[in-house]
C-alpha cells in the first residue's frame, strides 16, 4: 500500500499544494502528530506531512487514545505555520477539509459535530463517528507552527469496545471497498485549498460550509464542563469565532474547549 500512495501522490503533486514532495510514508509510528511535531521544533518548514500505515499510541482530543488498526485507516498529520490570527478556526477548517476529500473521493457525504469529529447519522438521532481532527498549536525557537493531525477509519476494524459502540468506517457505510490512496490526495488537495482560503480572509466561507455540515447535529442536548460543574444545555451553533453556542437556563453560554457529551 506504501507504494500505491507514494504513486498517488506522485502522480497528483499538481493539486497538493504546499503539500507537493512533502509527504513521507512510514510503516509504523508512535503518533504523526508528535512525528510532525519533532519536525516543527527542528525548523521544519511548512507543509511537511507524515502518514502511517498504524500508530502505537496515536492520540485524540483531551488525551483520549486514538485506535489505529494496522491497514485499517489514514494517520496523517501536516505542519502549518499559521499566523496567530486564524489559529481559532484551523481545527474547524480541517473539519471541513476532509469533510470536502471524503466526498470527494468516495461520494459520501459526512455531517460534522463541533469540535473536530466527521459523523454519519446510523438512526433514532444517534450518529457513529468516521473520522477525527487533532490540531495543536505552539512556538518553537520564536517561530509559530501548528499541528494538524486527521484520523479517518476507512476498513472495518477490530476496535475496542468502547470505541466500537460509536464508530464506524467508510467501507461499512458504504458497502463497498475505498482506495486509500485516492482519499490520501482528495484530504491533502482539500486541506491546502481550504488552508489558503482560510489565509486569504476567507473566513466566513469555512464558517458558512461548516454550518452547513452540521446542521443536522445541532440542536442536540449536550453536557459540557463549566469550571469543574457539568451543565446542561442545547447546542444551537457557532459563533464568528469559531465558539459553541449553547442555550441553558441561564442564557446562551459559549464554549471554546473542554469536554463536551453529546447526548
Amino acid at each position: 500500500m506504501s507504494d500505491d500512495i507514494t504513486t498517488a501522490l506522485t502522480t497528483n503533486e499538481n493539486r497538493l499544494g504546499m503539500f507537493a514532495g512533502r509527504v513521507r510514508w512510514y510503516e509504523e509510528v508512535g503518533s504523526t502528530n508528535d512525528l510532525v511535531l519533532s519536525w516543527a521544533d527542528a525548523g521544519g518548514e511548512e507543509g511537511l506531512a507524515a502518514i502511517a500505515d498504524t500508530q502505537t499510541n496515536g492520540r485524540g482530543r483531551l488525551g483520549r487514545r486514538w485506535a489505529s488498526p494496522p491497514g485499517a485507516g489514514i494517520y496523517l498529520s501536516v505542519l502549518l505555520r499559521p499566523a496567530r490570527s486564524v489559529l481559532p478556526l484551523l481545527t474547524l477548517t480541517a473539519g471541513v477539509a476532509v469533510a470536502d476529500g471524503i466526498e470527494s473521493a468516495t461520494g459520501l457525504a459526512v455531517a460534522l459535530k463541533w469540535p473536530n469529529d466527521l459523523c454519519v447519522e446510523a438512526g433514532a438521532a444517534r450518529w457513529l463517528k468516521l473520522a477525527g481532527i487533532l490540531a495543536e498549536a505552539g512556538t518553537s525557537s520564536g517561530a509559530n507552527y501548528a499541528i494538524v493531525g486527521m484520523g479517518i477509519n476507512v476498513r472495518t476494524a477490530i476496535y475496542p469496545p468502547d470505541v466500537a459502540a460509536r464508530a464506524t468506517s467508510l467501507e461499512a457505510e458504504l458497502g463497498r471497498a475505498v482506495d486509500r490512496s485516492t482519499l490520501v490526495v482528495e484530504c491533502l488537495a482539500a486541506l491546502s485549498s481550504r488552508y489558503e482560503q482560510l489565509k486569504g480572509y476567507g473566513e466566513a466561507r469555512i464558517l458558512s460550509e461548516w454550518r452547513r455540515r452540521a446542521s443536522a447535529t445541532l440542536g442536540r442536548s449536550i453536557e459540557f464542563d463549566a469550571e469543574g460543574t457539568m451543565r446542561r444545555g442545547v447546542a444551537q451553533g457557532i459563533d464568528d469565532s469559531g465558539a459553541l453556542l449553547v442555550r441553558t437556563t441561564e442564557g446562551v453560554t459559549r464554549i471554546f474547549s473542554g469536554e463536551v457529551r453529546w447526548l
